[in-house]
């Protein structure tokens, strides 16, 4: 058990109904709000009348920026940035999933800076941000709970990440009614998104003794894949979405990972370049990119993968290699029958763009301090995603 120290000032509200409340939350703020959303379902699930008669209810008023699209673009934070200084507002109401929350972060922070956005994602500190409080329709990205966020940047197809404490949510409500009308393949990648955040420290942690995260980690994976399994079958299962929504909540939230020393996460590096190149769903560039890691580190040090087979697939297989092997199989065939693509032709990405792709990567990779992560490696690993 390594030294750390966790804090997390999320306020988290939890429960059907609480959706109602975002004006209350909000109020506490200030009095007008930025309400970021996503495109057109918002408004016809009723859910924008709801959330705009508690602003009003709250005595808040508000103004629009709508429109943030899956894997969320610079040029539109840009326009939410400009917005909010205008408008002079106080907090951010972000009313979506994992890409509208991101958003709202980089908005946020860049509503009191005087220089572009950007510099955040590349090198400046935040130094102030507006405050934000989350109203959240997808189980995915655990945004909602934690202090970071992801953009891609249309013009250097650079897909980099902002995080700094300022940027925690002051209060995020997660209503589990709200994610009834998700359909199955967002369901899909959105478990395996909630899975690789939790795995990524879990495989690559410098200390080998953690038995207490270990647990959680292997415990968290059974319950997503098994509450994703009851809402691919019934999508209106009550406490299969509850369950959904505060695993992923949970999974990066920084508690599992309290304790385990220096860790990386190399899926996301990778699989940044193929949602930024291509625009392909998060969750779904994941279940791609994750077995073909997975089979990369394993034949370095198998022993983590098969405990990890062992734990959660039930391997018995005694040779550590097989039994992580069949581990990684398990698990590519699982994302498999919920629907997620596996191999890089599932996902129309072509073979012969493996090179790109990692010399793409190679910009993050090297942002991360991953040093061992050189071209050749990620299109090593790329190469293991063909088939």
């Amino acid at each position: 058990m390594q030294p750390f120290v966790f804090h997390n000032p999320t306020e988290i509200v939890f429960g059907v109904g609480t959706a109602d409340n975002v004006g209350k939350y909000a109020a506490r703020q200030g009095g007008k709000a930025l309400l970021v959303y996503g495109r057109n379902s918002i408004k016809t699930t009723g859910l924008y009348d709801r959330v705009t008669a508690s602003l009003q209810a709250a005595g808040l008023s508000w103004v629009d920026h709508g429109g943030v699209k899956s894997n969320p673009v610079l040029s539109h934070v840009r326009e939410g940035v400009a917005v909010a200084k205008r408008e002079q507002v106080d907090v951010i109401v972000a009313v979506g999933g994992g890409s509208v929350l991101d958003e709202s972060k980089a908005i946020a922070a860049g509503a009191l800076c005087d220089h572009d956005v950007w510099e955040f994602f590349v090198q400046a500190k935040v130094e102030k941000a507006l405050p934000l409080v989350t109203l959240l329709t997808l189980a995915a990205t655990g945004s909602e709970m934690n202090s970071g966020g992801v953009v891609t940047n249309e013009d250097t197809a650079q897909k980099f990440n902002i995080n700094s404490p300022l940027l925690f949510p002051k209060t995020s409500i997660l209503d589990p009614a709200l994610t009834y009308t998700v359909p199955k393949d967002y369901t899909a990648y959105s478990a395996v998104d909630a899975i690789s955040h939790i795995i990524e420290g879990y495989f690559t942690s410098n200390d080998q003794a953690t038995p207490l995260q270990d647990r959680f980690v292997e415990g968290l994976v059974k319950t997503i894949m098994e509450s994703t399994e009851q809402i691919l079958h019934q999508p209106d299962h009550a406490d299969a979405r509850a369950t959904m929504m505060w695993s992923a909540t949970w999974a990066l939230n920084g508690l599992s990972t309290a304790g385990i020393g220096l860790y990386q996460f190399p899926n996301h590096m990778i699989e940044h370049s193929l949602s930024a190149m291509y625009d392909i769903a998060h969750g779904a560039g994941l279940s791609i990119v994750i077995p073909g890691w997975m089979d990369y580190a394993a034949a370095q040090n198998p022993a983590k993968f098969a405990q990890f087979a062992r734990r959660v697939f039930d391997c018995e297989l005694n040779d550590d290699l097989e039994c992580a092997r069949y581990g990684i199989t398990a698990l590519k065939t699982w994302f498999h029958s919920i629907g997620s693509p596996v191999t890089l032709a599932q996902g129309n990405i072509p073979d012969e763009e493996i090179g790109a792709i990692a010399d793409n990567a190679v910009m993050l990779a090297r942002k991360w301090g991953l040093k061992a992560y050189t071209a050749e490696v990620i299109a090593d690993i790329l190469s293991r995603c063909r088939s």
